[in-house]
């Protein structure tokens, strides 16, 4: 039998060879970095479960941010943790809150970088949970007008999205009409649709300290043995109003991101979160793999997958790699 004419390693032969052919692209300006603001001055605060993040007062963001554009880096996204919390997450709405100066302070310097704002209240209780307390269980209506206030109040600091990860029911079109009511009626939002009751958000709790006091999130963030369920929400939320949509976590949930690719033409964020960062330079500090070529495979993954922009820790680095 003749040996095949077919040979695919043709086209895998040398690197200038694998870049021609290669189907799925990576750039800086397809990352968004997630950062951590603090009241204070001067302040950077390493997160021990996340290597070479920190928790930031604004004028530090500010810099951080200033390297991101450096870099041509896509963006940023604000998580607020004020001095002081309390069980209705005043802080979270404050036209003085954390989040909203720091997005200011970033607007006047760096005018043209992207801002993303979260919009959840778990930073700015004091019991850790993402909305109001009634009896044992958070109340989802109630709820609606926490999250309503605090994206009006981004806006009016001059965020370019608002970015609702609460998993509340109705809230896109609560935060919607929000919106238009205030006259921000350009404000995109970016859901969380599809954002599931995740292992993977350890270190995240103690970079954002938004740890729950009692229970767990179960109750409002998806199961994680569901796909149709996810679909339903994203489809919920972009009946709702939401411009843009995501999956989180990223890569236990690839299967989430390519379905909801095939079913829905709105532009689809995933978030490689903070136990997924803190594995791959875990496993990379033992010396068990190579921290570049996995940090640029999880992230290559994740865009094969169907993500157009990816929201990770590893943006600088990954910059600096595709630079």
């Amino acid at each position: 039998m003749p040996f095949p004419i077919h040979r695919p390693r043709r086209l895998r032969a040398s690197e200038p060879m694998r870049r021609l052919v290669r189907e799925t692209r990576l750039a800086p300006s397809d990352f968004i970095l997630p950062l951590f603001a603090v009241e204070g001055e001067g302040d950077r605060r390493e997160i021990g479960s996340m290597p070479g993040n920190y928790q930031l007062s604004v004028d530090e963001i500010v810099k951080e941010c200033e390297l991101c554009h450096s870099l041509g880096i896509g963006g940023v996204i604000l998580f607020g943790i004020p001095n002081e919390k309390d069980d209705c997450a005043s802080q979270a709405y404050a036209e003085a809150g954390i989040v909203q100066r720091a997005v200011a302070a970033i607007k006047r310097a760096v005018p043209d970088l992207l801002v993303i704002t979260d919009v959840c209240n778990c930073e700015y209780t004091s019991h850790g949970h993402c909305g109001k307390i009634v009896g044992e269980d958070v109340d989802n209506d109630a709820t609606l007008a926490w999250l309503a206030a605090s994206a009006v109040s981004h806006a009016r600091a001059g965020t370019d999205i608002v970015a609702p990860s609460d998993m509340m029911d109705g809230r896109v079109a609560a935060i919607r009409a929000a919106l238009d009511t205030a006259g921000f009626q350009k404000t995109p939002i970016l859901s969380y649709a599809a954002k599931y009751a995740s292992a993977f958000y350890g270190p995240f709790r103690e970079a954002a300290e938004s740890a729950p006091q009692f229970g767990d999130r179960r109750s409002y963030q998806m199961d994680p043995p569901n796909a149709l369920e996810a679909m339903r929400e994203i489809a919920l939320d972009i009946e709702e109003g939401a411009d843009m949509i995501m999956v989180k976590p990223a890569m236990p949930y690839l299967d989430i991101i390519r379905m909801a690719r095939d079913r829905f033409d709105v532009p689809l964020a995933a978030y490689q979160v903070s136990g997924e960062f803190s594995m791959i330079m875990a496993a990379a500090r033992n010396g068990w793999i190579d921290l570049d070529r996995a940090m640029i495979e999880s992230l290559t993954a994740i865009r094969r997958a169907g993500a157009g922009f990816i929201l990770t820790y590893f943006a600088q680095p990954a910059a600096r790699l595709l630079a």
